[in-house]
């Protein structure tokens, strides 16, 4: 009895115990079997993914890693326990790399918002056409063939022609490469005019770029300065009016037939006095006729009256010249504009697109320059039909004839530096500079020195320029000093030795300035003054430029470094897509920044005695 009454006591006590722990606790709610193995393998780190609805549960825990790998989503869960952490590890990163977005794309991906929100929607063309959705589908067809036996040649072999002499051609059905100027069936007149110049052979420019202009197609053609641009485009017009003037002869007030467009006067006149040369020996006289500021509209008007074909202009006279009905675009059907990129970047394209529309038919289209970026390669074809581009040499690259040479020199000791620098070659001497008051002051210098110096800047009038130009072209005058004004398209034959007294704020100009000796496979010397006044990024891509060129980069220089040089070869294009400098990318392009700039602050303000025509 006594055990029995003690067991009863021991019973009560324990139902106490938990009852009053049950109390004191959280309730544990019901978990399911499955879950409770769950909870289970996920304490042991071994939980695979349960697929135990579709008939997954027999298998073993090295089959179920086996379906985790295959799985395409690539999760992992929970630790392998037949891999090492460190491995895990690894595959773990490949992962987190490979879903990551690399820094390199998300430039690629920013540059190419930039480009889209600069590049132009408006096609290159005139206003009327845009207006009616005229689209020219077929370039203009011309009397010309090339021989048949070069017709009759395969596709490989003239590829092989374009490998050696390094042309690269973009465009459909490129017309074959001619290697003589006899083959390209010029007259004799002509002929005889290259050989008094002391022309044998065409440039690689030429050997491609001729046939294509005399094939009626629209060009675009760039290569490197001094390599002979202009005669692919003077000497086809040349042959085309001989042509219209044997069939059906120019009337009083006719024409012009063929129109060259060029950003500067002293480029406009060069080309007029080339176009005259060829002429001189023709059987028929071919009237051409030169349309600048600074000299009297009554020169022009009078070769005009008797009938005109060609005409070589400035934009602002031709403007004028328009607007006024001084001259008629309506039999006009070849249009040329040299240094097109200065043309179309330099706020001229409000006036290209207004010359466009005094066109009255489909015209063929040529586009020249040394120096043309992708951006403007691109709006440019907007004005063409099916055009061929033609590149002899990176767009924008230097001279390889040209030895360049820069040297820190500071501010003060510049202007007495240049007469050493003068002794490093024999006359004539070109000498650089940004600013007109600076080539006073260089030009007064060297007179006091006793140096036969001349000088042109926009502020001089018309008749002083060329008589500058033409005094130092016959050897006259040992130096010329000038702006930019000199720096584009000039040719002058014997010029050994350019010195830029300033580097140019855009890295452009220095290659045009550059680009005035070494002409015609001559060598040449370029010396440049730099200091700390110049902006860093144009001298990176000066530094840029001398290592593409293979010229020696000085130390100060050399020590320069950018956080951005590891993006220059992103993509298709190396450095700037809009400048074409080769020390930045378009991220960082301080020109693009500066135009920018510019029209951010004349919001608002319209210039109604502006001479674009924007404002007519």
């Amino acid at each position: 009895m006594p055990l029995i009454l003690i067991a009863l006591v021991m019973l009560q006590r324990y139902r106490k115990e938990e009852s009053s722990s049950e109390s004191e606790d959280d309730y544990v709610p019901y978990v399911p079997v499955k879950e409770r193995k769950k909870q289970q393998l996920l304490k042991l780190g071994r939980l695979s993914q349960l697929k135990d609805e579709y008939g997954q549960r027999g298998k073993s825990s090295s089959e179920n890693e086996h379906d985790n790998d295959d799985d395409e989503d690539g999760q992992v869960w929970g630790r392998k326990s037949n891999i090492s952490l460190l491995d895990q590890h690894t595959e773990l990163k490949k992962l987190a790399e490979a879903k990551k977005e690399s820094a390199m794309e998300r430039q690629l991906k920013e540059e190419e918002k930039i480009l889209e929100s600069v590049a132009e929607k408006k096609a290159l063309m005139g206003v009327a056409e845009l207006a009616k959705g005229i689209q020219y589908e077929d370039p203009i067809k011309t009397s010309w063939k090339a021989p048949h036996y070069i017709l009759a040649m395969s596709e490989a072999r003239h590829n092989r022609v374009r490998k050696k002499l390094r042309i690269l051609v973009e465009g459909e059905d490129v017309p074959p490469p001619i290697k003589s100027f006899g083959e390209m069936k010029f007259p004799r007149g002509i002929l005889s005019g290259l050989e008094r110049k002391g022309i044998i052979k065409p440039t690689p420019i030429q050997v491609q770029g001729i046939p294509t202009v005399l094939s009626g197609r629209d060009m675009i053609g760039i290569a490197f300065t001094g390599s002979g641009k202009t005669l692919v485009f003077v000497l086809p017009l040349i042959m085309f009016c001989l042509e219209q003037e044997t069939r059906l002869p120019f009337i009083k007030n006719e024409g012009p037939y063929g129109l060259i467009i060029c950003p500067s006067r002293e480029l406009a006149k060069q080309t007029h006095d080339i176009i005259m040369h060829y002429c001189s020996g023709l059987p028929q006289e071919i009237r051409c006729c030169l349309a600048i500021g600074g000299i009297p509209v009554s020169e022009s008007m009078e070769v005009i009256s008797r009938g005109v074909h060609i005409m070589v202009a400035t934009p602002g006279r031709l403007m004028d010249m328009l607007d006024k009905k001084m001259v008629r675009l309506d039999v006009c059907r070849y249009l040329c504009m040299d240094e097109a990129d200065r043309m179309i970047d330099m706020g001229f394209e409000e006036d290209v697109r207004t010359i466009f529309s005094f066109f009255k038919g489909q015209r063929q289209t040529l586009l020249f320059s040394a120096t043309m970026p992708k951006k403007i390669q691109n709006f440019a074809r907007s004005a063409l039909v099916k055009p061929v581009t033609i590149n002899v040499g990176r767009a924008g690259a230097a001279s390889m004839n040209v030895i360049q040479e820069v040297e820190y020199v500071k501010q003060e000791a510049k202007i007495v530096y240049l007469l050493e620098c003068l002794q490093k070659t024999p006359p004539p001497v070109l000498i650089f500079a940004e600013k007109k008051q600076d080539v006073d002051a260089i030009h007064e210098y060297l007179l006091l020195k006793g140096v036969e110096a001349v000088a042109i800047h926009g502020g001089k009038d018309q008749e002083e320029r060329s008589r500058s130009v033409e005094a130092f072209r016959k050897g006259q005058k040992d130096v010329l000093v000038a702006t930019d004004v000199a720096s584009k398209g000039l040719d002058f034959a014997d010029v050994q030795h350019v010195i830029n007294y300033d580097m140019p704020d855009d890295v452009e100009n220095y290659v045009h300035r550059i680009g005035r000796t070494g002409r015609s496979g001559k060598t040449g010397i370029a010396t440049t003054f730099i200091n700390k006044a110049n902006d860093e990024s144009v001298l990176l891509d000066l530094k840029h430029l001398l290592m593409e060129a293979r010229q020696k980069v000085p130390p100060f220089l050399a020590a320069l470094q950018s956080e951005n040089e590891k993006y220059l070869d992103l993509g298709d294009e190396r450095g700037c897509s809009y400048c074409g400098g080769l020390g930045h990318r378009i991220t960082d392009c301080p020109k693009l920044e500066a135009i920018q700039n510019k029209q951010a602050s004349n919001i608002g303000r319209r210039d109604y005695l502006a001479s674009n025509a924007a404002d007519y």
